[in-house]
This record gives C-alpha cells, structure tokens and sequence, in this order.
C-alpha cells in the first residue's frame, strides 16, 4: 500500500489525454490513470481531441495510430506543428509492435510507443519519463 501511495503522488494533478475509438482502451486507460491520480480527457478520434487538446492543455498525450477520420500520425503531427503544443510528450499507441510503425511515429514527432495491450506500468512509465522526470 506504501508503495502505490508514493507511486501516485506524482501524478496527483497531471492533465493526461487519451485518443482511441476503441471505448474499452479508453476506458481502461481512464480507470488505470485515475487510480494513479491524473485527471483525464479521453477523445475518439483526432478531430474531437484537438478541440479538447485546446481547452484542457494536457501534460502528455497518448494516440491510437488507427483511427477513422484522423488518423494518429496526422494527429501528431498537428500536436507537434502547433506552437502551443509542440512540447507537449505524445505517445503512440497500436496493436502493432512494427519497425515501421514506431519509425513513422518518431517521424511525426512522438516521443514513444506504447504496444495494446498496455500495462498499469507501461503508462505511468511513460508519464514517469516523459513528464516528471
């Protein structure tokens, strides 16, 4: 219990976005990421999460790259051509653990990617590296 109390206290307060269309991701990236503390904005595709991007500044960003309308690279790259934005720590997240994938993801800027299925651990490890260390 000592251990995930301490574990979570850095997270107490972070604004984290999630991007899917898929409600079980979103959902349990929410659930999981609310237990550690963070306060949480979830979008099902780019379109509605640029919007929400805007009004709650969020401190880092995770993307599914498979998305209908906009995809997740097309996402990024908005993320990281707005000036506002462009520091923000974006993750990709796919059910594909491919070279490519993760190159082309570098390529629009991410900072890292994340294979679905994620652990409770893999996202605050991200958060962890990305936004307070």
């Amino acid at each position: 219990m000592l251990a995930e109390q301490t574990m979570s206290d850095g997270f107490q307060d972070l604004k984290v976005m999630v991007i899917d269309d898929s409600k079980t991701i979103r959902r349990t990236a929410e659930t999981l990421l609310k237990k550690a503390g963070c306060e949480v904005f979830t979008a099902t595709d780019g379109f509605e999460a640029l919007s929400k991007i805007t009004d709650h500044k969020p401190d880092i960003i995770f993307v599914d790259i498979m998305m209908p309308r906009l995809d997740g690279y097309q996402t990024t790259a908005l993320i990281k051509n707005n000036k506002v934005f462009k520091n923000t720590p974006v993750v990709m997240l796919s059910s594909k653990d491919g070279l490519f994938d993760r190159a082309r993801g570098r390529i629009v800027g991410s900072e890292q990617y994340l294979t679905k299925p994620f652990t409770k651990d893999e996202l605050l490890s991200a958060i962890q590296s990305l936004v307070l260390d």
